[in-house]
């Protein structure tokens, strides 16, 4: 059965905006969620476009399902982004795409699901896997993991300054029994944290660090961002969408690289088209709005970044490619 939690689309009039949507394009919505943004795609798209969307959640591809089961133009793919590019070539799609978005991180649907265990708010089983069917879940993994290893998904991925008193609560808590709840692993995280902050729950980044973890966040963005050159058409475009430093600095990174384009010397003297750049940025990080955030509090961390890819030099004129005072990088 498909949850009916309420789900609203970060950053959306923005997302369609940088997609600059052609009627009879393709595109990909790589995190489908509950479909907010690849409605607003298929409200743009003519009788000839095509959106493909991937989610690793059972759910969402059931929600997907149900909402656009009559429309020819929509394709759903349960499935990783890491896996974009197979997913692409199986539709006959490489180097076809016009636009990808990505909206990382967990869908209010996840969050608001007890069920799901994502939440500290809502106390549930300890699980926060996206696809439920797939790996360890979080209270696996915390009856197994050794002090070393917490610490370090702690400090890597949460940035918990107070990781190690953390674990050491959590592994003298499993010594008591299994840790199975997430109110449980919330009261331990708030009893061995010493200074919390103001306006955020002393459990928010330890969730934050285990769930990207366990999901492998940032291994699949990773793979993604070397995969989208092999799958946008000349002059298509890219847009993620962040709530958390890591994956922002992932993707700035990846776009500044490409945008600059191939390593030389410093003191040789090279043209634009020998530099060979890959993409170009579209503008600066895009942050939401005021209001945006009065009406949905969950996008205030929200960092939307946008590239285009760059034809290729040898098969277009020099006209495509931004020149250097023009090209925009990553801020």
């Amino acid at each position: 059965m498909v949850d009916d939690f309420s789900h609203r689309p970060v950053l959306l009039e923005e997302v369609i905006e940088g997609l600059a949507i052609k009627p009879d394009g393709v595109y990909v919505d790589g995190t489908f969620g509950r479909g907010g943004h690849a409605q607003a795609i298929l409200d743009k798209l003519g009788p000839h476009g095509r959106l493909l969307a991937i989610d690793k959640d059972p759910q969402a591809c059931e929600a997907a399902q149900q909402k656009f089961v009559s429309d020819g133009r929509f394709m759903i793919e349960r499935d990783t982004f890491a896996n974009l590019k197979g997913q692409v070539q199986n539709h006959g799609l490489l180097h076809q795409v016009d636009g990808v978005v990505l909206d990382l991180g967990v869908s209010s649907p996840q969050l608001d699901n007890a069920e799901r265990g994502f939440s500290f708010s809502h106390d549930g089983p300890l699980d926060m896997r996206m696809n439920p069917d797939s790996g360890v879940s979080a209270a696996q993994w915390l009856a197994s993991a050794s002090e070393s290893e917490m610490i370090r998904v702690l400090r890597e991925y949460g940035e918990e300054r107070y990781a190690k008193r953390i674990v050491r609560a959590i592994i003298k808590a499993r010594e008591q029994g299994p840790i199975t709840r997430t109110r449980q692993l919330a009261e331990i995280v708030a009893k061995a944290n010493p200074a919390w902050e103001k306006g955020k729950d002393p459990a928010t980044r330890s969730f934050q660090a285990i769930r990207i973890f366990i999901n492998r966040e940032l291994d699949d963005l990773q793979a993604f961002l070397d995969d989208i050159l092999d799958i946008l058409a000349p002059g298509g475009r890219v847009l993620v969408i962040s709530f958390h430093s890591l994956e922002d600095r992932l993707v700035k990174r990846f776009i500044r690289t490409q945008a600059r384009g191939d390593d030389f010397p410093s003191d040789m003297a090279v043209t634009q088209a020998q530099l060979h750049p890959r993409l170009w940025a579209v503008g600066k990080a895009i942050h939401p709005s005021a209001a945006e955030i009065v009406t949905n509090p969950r996008a205030r961390s929200a960092i939307l970044r946008i590239a285009e890819s760059l034809a290729e030099t040898g098969g277009a004129p020099l006209a495509t490619i931004p020149t250097a005072s023009h090209r925009k990088y990553p801020q």
